[in-house]
Formats: structure tokens, C-alpha cells, sequence
């Protein structure tokens, strides 16, 4: 789908950005979005009020495309993508990790993938896709969508990717608990797919950063405290929430 074909009044796509502490990356994935993307787009930072300085180098990096949310007493991934899907005006939605670890050149297929379908993951565990992070992180990862795929009953083989590109009515209609790492990816897309909207997995390589220091990979026991949080949630995304909705 051509960008191009598209003439409509304040931008066509949001891309939301989580960050805290990306100050070596937040500018070369602004650059890369734009590049990508052209200029029918907004990119709304969140950021968790990083100590080096990413949302100034943020809000310096395109000030007529990037808006900057600086969160001073709240942080949290799922909150900061739920903080910037609010503050989003596209057409459609997306967002991912400011690492450069989810690829921005894929960003134009998944978007053109909207016109068929009202959710487009990036997907690790799909034909064309690998994750290629420390063995700890791929078995931890493969583990919980494993279980999610088994305890929900609904195929997506990569639950808990957080690189997601969507239409607004799927956002406007989906509500997830913001709580947490990761876990609130397992919500959106479960009940997305119980609503019936189509979702897509396309396949891409998730790498570890090559800058800036992970926030997780280099604790045994907080990777093994994450796997416990998403189990958690997707037993209760399935038998707490589920019933008590009946």
C-alpha cells in the first residue's frame, strides 16, 4: 500500500514509543521511522523520565513529528503504550520497543496489511521470524506463549510481542489492564480475536540491542519474576476476568 494514497486531515499513523534511559537510540529510531514512513504520521514518546536525557533528544530529533510525554512518577511499558494510545489522533496505531531490537523498515508492510486485516503482529515464531536473543529469554518467551496458546485457546504464536500495528476502532473498542511488562500484549490480542477482529503474524528477527543496556537481560531471576507475572495474567485473562464477565 502506497502512503501516498492517502489525503486526509492530521496524520494518518501514530507510532507510540516507550522509553527509559534510550538515549543512544531514541534519535536513530525517529530517523528511521520517518524514513520509512514519510510525513503523514505522529510519534508520541513516552518517557519514563530517563536520567539521560531521551525525551529532550527526542523532542530535538523532529519537533514538528514528535510529540514527547515525560512521565515523572509512573513507569511501566504497558502503561506508557496505554498513556500514548490515548494521546494518539491516526487512523491507525502502532507500536514497539525504541531499541532498534523490532525493525522499522517492516513498518510500511505491516500498515498495508490493515486494508485486509484490523491487527498486524510482528511476529517471532511465524515463518520468517527467529528471536534471536540470550537462550534464557527465547525459552522464557516461548514458554509463556506456549501456555497462552494452550490456557486461552486461541491461536497467536507470538502473544506477547508489544511490536503491533492496528486500526483505531480496534483500540477504541478493546480495553487491556496497562499493569505490568508485557502481559497486557496477551490481553489486547486475546480479546481482540474474541471480538472477532482479524489479526495477521508476519515474521521479523528480534535481536538484542546493540546499544544501551537492557532493562531485564542481564537478571536471571527477573526474567524468571516477568514469566511469572504473564502466567499469571493469562490465567486470569481466561478464568477470572472471562467468568466474571457471565
Amino acid at each position: 500500500m502506497s502512503m501516498k494514497r492517502f489525503n486526509m486531515k492530521g496524520p494518518l499513523i501514530s507510532i507510540v514509543l516507550p522509553t527509559y534511559n534510550e538515549s543512544t537510540n531514541v534519535g536513530e529510531m525517529i530517523h528511521q521511522i520517518l524514513h520509512y514512513l514519510g510525513n503523514n504520521i505522529e510519534i508520541i514518546v513516552v518517557d519514563d523520565n530517563s536520567a539521560d536525557g531521551t525525551w529532550k533528544i527526542a523532542k530535538e530529533t523532529a519537533p514538528n513529528k514528535v510529540k514527547v510525554i515525560r512521565r515523572l512518577h509512573k513507569r511501566g511499558v504497558g502503561s506508557a503504550i496505554f498513556t500514548g494510545i490515548k494521546k494518539a489522533s491516526g487512523r491507525y496505531i502502532v507500536w514497539m520497543d525504541c531499541d532498534l531490537s523490532m525493525p522499522p523498515h517492516l513498518l510500511p508492510r505491516m500498515i498495508g496489511l490493515l486494508s485486509h486485516y484490523d491487527v498486524v503482529v510482528g511476529s517471532r515464531y511465524v515463518m520468517g521470524g527467529k528471536d534471536a536473543r540470550s537462550v534464557i529469554r527465547v525459552v522464557t518467551s516461548r514458554t509463556i506463549n506456549l501456555l497462552a496458546n494452550l490456557i486461552l485457546n486461541f491461536k497467536v504464536l507470538d502473544y506477547d510481542s508489544g511490536f503491533i500495528a492496528t486500526k483505531r476502532e480496534v483500540v477504541d473498542n478493546v480495553s487491556f489492564n496497562p499493569k505490568g511488562h508485557g502481559e497486557y500484549c496477551i490481553e489486547f490480542l486475546y480479546k481482540a480475536g474474541k471480538k472477532s477482529f482479524k489479526i495477521k503474524e508476519i515474521g521479523y528477527v528480534f535481536t538484542e540491542r546493540k546499544k544501551g543496556e537492557s532493562k531485564t537481560a542481564r537478571y536471571f531471576f527477573s526474567i524468571l519474576l516477568y514469566g511469572a507475572h504473564y502466567i499469571w495474567r493469562i490465567l486470569k485473562i481466561r478464568f477470572i476476568n472471562e467468568h466474571g464477565k457471565k
